[in-house]
């Protein structure tokens, strides 16, 4: 399918259309590219020509200086055409990178608007590949595909009028030879494309080995299938290894044949030559040495562009695939929708949910009639089994997918009403899983943001408890905590992460119960970071652990994606329906003595 894809869409002129459109704003650098490939193309067959020139009249004529005037003239344009050359080449480059920097701005532009949805079924390394990779390719469109491909095209042209007007007989028999070249251009070309399939599925599949093995590299070792893992990996290294022979191999056959056509080329000229000259004059025959030394060059001028010609095609090929590939996530329509521009300075904190039914795929729907309230500074405690729907109601409030029927309102407006900015920032999320970049304590507090002053940061730490802590840690808020937070426990990237929401002074707050797995000390630090950030706020709070929730104004209970019980820890107790049973369950198992929310 890709190769079939990859011959489809060298032709694909809409595509490369579009390609160019990319490049609208640097039109006049692409004018001057085409300007300065004639103008190579121009110059290719007059040197040449100067010699036929020299060895036809001034040598005959023993006119020396006029043999030096045009040595020199040929060495000026030597010289103009050595910086002609030199100017296309960076033109182009830079042309093709400035493509790349546009299209890889709007490429992640595009990928931070796209609904969550997009990331739950696309592979991150997918993505990565089409904003890093397939745009690189696309640079080759310019820097080496087509524009190069039509300057030596336009070389080829001009080089082969040129020997037909000088003699067309003398042409004839030196490009005898031709159509071996085309044919093994062509062969050359269909080889080198699927190699390049082979290579770029193989480069695929040994980075996402080796980026999949290095984030588990705990789980490996600590299963001790170090061996295992390795012999998977030498596999797929040979075959991305087998790959680039077969690229290399194509190459060594293809290049070989070109110089032995030249040379029969070049053979079949002097043959001729010589035939000829038995039967003419010495003026004649001292014409015919002028054409002779002059077609040898133009066969050398006209094979040069000949033995990258195919090889710049794929690379044109390759990009013309690249391009799709990259095209197809700018016209992803599954995007967050901000037709919304309601953006107040405060909120209260209201919550309603009305009628809410959502599925993450068609009609398999995860949430299921899902009706409730919240009033401002209300706590709500959101119970179930995993997969009852718990985070997706989150998710949805946050506006992180789109729901397919009823509505969900802030303060009585539809979330749909609000700026996406805006609403995400008066919802402070701390998740139970909390994800933190590379990077200092201070810039995963602020997420680079250098408007919120150091001063606001550290009095939200003393706020919640935890500036002790961030003290303690090598260099305090400048503390690098690597990929991930790997060097922080999960205590710490929790109270880190409770930091975060608190800065921006949300006014609904989302918990995702975080003492669940955590040392006492930790779960203690955490607890009063708790009671802090929800006091005065509303919070929907995700309880794994029953027991941290009795002083919940109100519990939703959830099953299966639908409310089967609402009320207080007491009333659902008295109920004996399912809160009641979960409760049972849980504590049978469990005797450790429970942390409230106060």
């Amino acid at each position: 399918m890709a190769e079939a894809s990859a011959k489809k869409k060298i032709f694909d002129f809409a595509l490369l259309r579009r390609v160019f459109q990319i490049a609208a704003p640097y039109k006049k650098k692409i004018y001057l590219s085409i300007f300065l490939a004639i103008l190579l193309a121009i110059f290719s067959p007059i040197r040449p020509y100067l010699i036929q020139l020299t060895v036809n009249k001034y040598i005959k004529n023993g006119l020396l200086q006029m043999i030096v005037d045009i040595t020199i003239i040929q060495m000026v344009l030597l010289l103009i055409e050595t910086g002609i050359r030199f100017y296309f080449s960076f033109i182009t480059a830079w042309l093709g990178q400035s493509v790349v920097k546009d299209l890889r701005v709007k490429v992640y532009d595009k990928i931070l608007g796209l609904n969550l949805s997009q990331f739950d079924k696309t592979p991150i390394g997918t993505l990565t590949t089409r904003t890093i990779n397939d745009i690189e390719s696309i640079n080759d469109i310019f820097s080496d595909g087509l524009i190069p491909i039509i300057g030596d095209l336009l070389s080829i042209l001009s080089i082969l009028i040129v020997m037909f007007w000088v003699d067309w007989k003398l042409a004839l028999i030196s490009l005898s030879p031709f159509p071996f070249i085309i044919v093994a251009t062509y062969f050359f070309k269909e080889s080198v494309n699927k190699s390049f399939i082979m290579v770029r599925n193989a480069v695929a599949a040994l980075n996402a080995f080796v980026q999949e093995h290095l984030t588990g590299m705990a789980i490996v070792q600590a299963f001790a299938a170090e061996e295992r893992e390795f012999t998977k990996f030498k596999k797929i290294n040979r075959e991305h290894r087998n790959a680039n022979i077969k690229a290399i191999f194509a190459y060594s056959v293809f290049f070989p044949v070109v110089e032995i056509i030249l040379a029969v080329s070049t053979g079949l000229l002097v043959w001729w030559a010589a035939t000829q000259a038995m039967n003419l004059s010495a003026d004649q025959a001292l014409a015919l040495t002028g054409k002779m030394i002059s077609f040898i060059l133009y066969l050398n001028l006209l094979f040069r562009p000949l033995r990258v010609i195919a090889d710049k095609f794929n690379v044109l090929q390759m990009g013309m695939v690249a391009s799709e590939r990259v095209f197809k996530v700018l016209d992803n329509q599954d995007y967050i929708k901000t037709q919304g521009n309601y953006a107040p300075a405060q909120t209260k904190g209201k919550v309603d949910f009305d009628k809410v039914w959502f599925s993450y795929v068609d009609d398999k729907y995860v949430l299921k009639n899902i009706d409730f309230n919240i009033q401002p500074g209300e706590t709500v405690a959101l119970v179930g089994h995993t997969g009852s729907g718990k985070t997706s109601i989150i998710s949805l409030l946050n506006r992180l997918y789109s729901i397919q029927k009823g509505e969900i309102k802030i303060d009585d407006v539809n979330i749909n009403d609000y700026s996406v900015e805006a609403l995400r920032s008066k919802i402070g999320i701390v998740l139970q899983d909390v994800f933190l970049f590379s990077g200092s304590v201070m810039d995963n507090i602020t997420l680079r943001n250098k408007d919120i002053p150091y001063q606001k940061v550290e009095e939200a730490a003393r706020l919640i408890g935890v500036h002790d802590f961030i003290m303690q840690l090598p260099g305090g808020y400048d503390y690098n905590v690597m990929e991930r937070g790997s060097t922080l426990s999960m205590g710490q990237r929790q109270l880190i992460s409770f930091i975060r929401a608190l800065l921006y002074e949300p006014s609904i707050l989302v918990l995702d119960e975080a003492t669940s797995s955590i040392d006492t000390e930790s779960e203690q630090l955490i607890q009063h970071a708790i009671d802090t950030l929800i006091t005065g706020r509303t919070a929907i709070v995700i309880a794994h652990r029953l027991s941290t929730i009795r002083k919940a104004d109100k519990i939703i209970v959830l099953d299966k994606g639908e409310i089967k019980e609402m009320g207080t820890h007491d009333e659902l107790l008295n109920l004996g329906g399912f809160y009641a049973k979960l409760h049972s369950l849980q504590f049978e198992k469990q005797k450790a003595a429970p942390v409230q929310i106060r």
